[in-house]
């Protein structure tokens, strides 16, 4: 089975435990607005790769991958969108003893019995979630991302109680993501969750804007500057607040 591929990383260090063999899939359906991936939005195209091509590849990292605690970690894009391709993939990497991680907005989480059926199965194969958790308030979460966030925060809820690990991550934009009330909220909502191993507050940054100027789009936040120190603190103490880590 193929599956559209944006690109690879092989030695990635911050999207779970270890040193990470990533792969970012092609498609998404949020249009994040600090988005540093929005050369990977387009569903459909990217690289044609089997499983057999990205193990084969993935081997001869293994040394390092396990010496470190590594695994892989497929991430986006949204990894969700060919939960088929996952589970193939996760399956082998289960058979190599290798840690499986997805990083994924939940953006296409949905009821639908083919989508609950496959994301069962493809969690028996799933060692850890990065689940990011954009805005906790439904109106900021469609400016923000373009969709609202109900389904969102159902995919946490349904994580939590399949007890499939999670990562939780934010990234904090000022002016949008870091206002103390929003960020209480998210760490109320995230109190209710029983399956949080860690949480992320993730810097803003402008490392992607260079893309959307090479895709033709308008960069939304340029004239937003990453938030401080001070404030990443303190948005991690409102995000732990109701969690014992």
């Amino acid at each position: 089975m193929n599956g559209n591929i944006h690109s690879i990383e092989t030695f990635g260090t911050v999207d779970g435990p270890g040193i990470r063999y990533v792969i970012f899939t092609q498609g998404c359906l949020l249009r994040c607005q600090f988005c540093h991936n929005a050369d990977t939005w387009e569903i459909g195209t990217g690289k044609q790769m089997s499983v057999s091509e990205i193990i084969d590849d993935l081997k001869s990292y293994l040394p390092f991958i396990e010496a470190s605690g590594g695994g892989i970690t497929v991430s986006g894009g949204e990894p969700l969108l060919q939960i088929p391709f996952l589970i193939e993939l996760f399956k082998e990497c289960k058979k190599l003893g290798i840690h499986t991680t997805i990083d994924s907005s939940g953006g296409c989480y949905s009821h639908a019995e083919q989508f609950q059926q496959n994301l069962k199965e493809l969690l028996k194969y799933t060692d850890l979630i990065l689940l990011d958790l954009k805005h906790i308030d439904r109106k900021k979460h469609i400016k923000l991302t373009g969709m609202a966030n109900d389904h969102i925060l159902e995919f946490a809820q349904f994580l939590s109680s399949q007890n499939v690990p999670i990562w939780v991550r934010h990234v904090l934009v000022p002016t949008i993501s870091d206002e103390e009330q929003d960020l209480r909220r998210l760490g109320d909502f995230i109190g209710t969750l029983t399956n949080i191993e860690k949480i992320e507050v993730l810097p803003y940054h402008k490392l992607g804007v260079y893309k959307w100027e090479a895709l033709g789009l308008d960069y939304p936040l340029k004239d937003i500057e990453p938030p401080s120190d001070e404030k990443v603190e303190l948005a991690y103490k409102h995000l732990t607040a109701k969690v014992t880590l």
